[in-house]
């Protein structure tokens, strides 16, 4: 009866190990034939103003494209947008720079405020 158990757990194992093989001979398959793709060209740059040195920063994960396909929306929400990329994503911005890219977005693609609407 042992040697039967015995068995039953060999053939198991050997099951696994040859499905582990098989299937990291898939996957190394699959490697081999990955397609690589070429990313049309950006149609857009950065609009200068104020900042854009800040603002090219967010270029090493956004095309300006991305920018400029935005809809003019308020500091509040330029705020949150890169606070967002910094502690959700992982961008490489420094902290110090979440102002002077807020500022530059809101300058050059914001929504225009009303002195009211900007007071609160």
């Amino acid at each position: 009866m042992k040697s039967n158990n015995f068995e039953k757990v060999q053939k198991h194992r050997n099951f696994f190990a040859l499905l582990a093989v098989a299937v990291g001979i898939a996957g190394f398959a699959l490697l081999l034939h990955a397609k690589e793709f070429d990313m049309p060209p950006d149609t857009e740059t950065l609009k200068p103003g104020p900042g854009v040195e800040s603002a090219a920063m967010c270029t090493a994960c956004h095309s300006p494209d991305y920018l400029a396909t935005q809809p003019p929306m308020p500091r509040t929400f330029w705020k949150a947008e890169v606070t967002k990329m910094i502690e959700k994503y992982g961008a490489p911005i420094p902290t110090n720079q979440v102002d002077a890219i807020t500022d530059y977005l809101v300058a050059t693609y914001g929504k225009k405020e009303t002195t009211k609407t900007a007071a609160k």
